[in-house]
């Protein structure tokens, strides 16, 4: 199977963790966690794996792990 590259917008310290895809093709990731010792970036890991019924280690942040736009890769 041929992985799979999304790029995921991240809105840190939100009321409820959601993922949804905007009418123009991105990604919009709400997280309940705050951006510290990468919390935020597990959660997000969770999350798109759950949506896309995967494991958790089939996903990947490939850029972006500091910042709010990541680039993340779905075998």
């Amino acid at each position: 199977m041929a992985a799979t590259f999304l790029r995921v917008k991240v809105k840190p310290s939100a009321r409820t963790s959601s993922l949804s895809q905007e009418p123009d093709g991105s990604w919009v990731a709400r997280l309940k966690s705050p951006p510290v010792d990468g919390r935020a970036n597990e959660e997000l890991l969770a999350l798109v794996a759950g949506h896309f019924r995967c494991r958790k280690s089939a996903v990947a942040i490939k850029s972006g792990a500091s910042g709010r736009k990541k680039l993340l890769k779905i075998e």
